[in-house]
């Protein structure tokens, strides 16, 4: 993140960076920043990780009916959304790089693809929750499909939907952010000097696909 007291917008020359009232200084904005950054996500690892145990726990006291939730899962379509967001993590990044060179066009664009390519990530998840709902494959006690071998399978749904749900929903709070961000890149706000909100959310767009490099061999892949 920059600490940098001077922007660049577009179609003119740099401009000073002014801090919030309550800062000291700049550098003192961009200190409290990033460590409140690091303490969210802090957060949203500690969220995740009470679901990751839950789900060993239960995988160990289950595995049979764990074995059987995964063979309803296409991992096909799990290996693509993993790929689309791998990429993402790369746009997002060339868009931190593109900012400290000055390049607003370059920053523009690949922010535009970050969020295209995390609409993509949500369609794949949508047509996977239609099959899921349709069969009748849903949690807990609305878990209604017939066949199923193990008696309690809805519990292993009740995990699928919650932790790829719960995933799903920072997908989207990153692409509503980004949007934002985007919005102040095309107002030419960002450049070497201040590019902390893009860095903000490119940090935790990579979460989000940390995570779901986690998600995706625990549910699709592991028997």
């Amino acid at each position: 993140m920059s600490i940098a007291k001077t922007t660049t917008t577009a179609g003119s020359g740099p401009k000073p960076h002014h801090h919030a009232h309550h800062f000291e200084s700049a550098e003192h904005e961009f200190s409290a920043a990033k460590l409140g950054l690091w303490v969210f996500l802090s957060t949203e690892i500690l969220m995740f990780g009470g679901l990751f145990v839950g789900f060993f726990i239960f995988h160990g006291i289950y595995p049979e009916m764990f074995k059987e939730g995964s063979t309803f899962l296409d991992w096909r379509l799990g290996a693509v959304n993993t790929v689309v967001l791998l990429l993402s993590s790369f746009t997002i990044a060339t868009s931190v790089y593109y900012a400290q060179k000055n390049n607003q066009k370059a920053v523009v664009l690949n922010l535009a693809a970050t969020i295209a390519l995390g609409a993509v990530f949500m369609m794949i998840k949508y047509i996977e929750y239609a099959s899921k709902i349709e069969a009748g494959l849903l949690p807990g006690q609305l878990f209604s499909y017939e066949a199923a071998e193990a008696a309690n399978l809805g519990l292993y749904f009740s995990f699928y939907f919650c932790m790829t749900g719960l995933h799903g929903l920072h997908v989207l709070i990153g692409m509503g952010v980004m949007a934002w961000v985007l919005k102040r890149a095309i107002n030419g706000e960002f450049g070497p000097g201040y590019y902390t909100p893009i860095e903000g959310i490119a940090l935790f767009w990579h979460l989000v696909d940390l995570i779901w490099i986690y998600l995706f061999p625990l549910l699709y892949l592991v028997e």
